[in-house]
């Protein structure tokens, strides 16, 4: 599930970049969730190359939109993202600290029951 962001038409330089005429232009979003990949990654070691926090790009043909408590969201496979802008090391939500048993992180997924990564 991804956060769009606002599409940036003024670049660092100045320069207005207008919209295109043909083919909208690639969207980029914060990821918020992944789910589990398909089931056949864990057999041959596949890990999902994304994960909460990461800024990535995808084509605005990409996935479904969905609205979640009046907030606009993406929900897409990872095959049609066309990259990732910036990754982060840890989750944004938990930091990766140890969580009490009883506690979830929101962001990642991760509970206090399982062993940190």
């Amino acid at each position: 599930m991804i956060k769009e962001l606002d599409p940036d038409r003024v670049r660092r330089s100045g320069l207005v970049v207008p919209a295109g005429s043909d083919e909208p232009p690639p969207q980029h979003g914060i990821v918020l969730a992944v789910g589990p990949g398909l089931d056949w990654w864990d057999h041959v070691g596949v890990q999902m190359p994304v994960q909460p926090g990461d800024h990535v790009v995808f084509p605005a043909s990409a996935g479904v939109w969905v609205e979640v408590e009046e907030e606009r969201l993406l929900v897409c496979r990872v095959a049609e993202l066309l990259g990732v802008l910036d990754r982060v090391d840890t989750c944004p939500g938990c930091s990766g600290r140890t969580l009490a048993p009883s506690e979830s992180c929101p962001v990642c997924g991760r509970d206090g029951s399982l062993a940190n990564p």
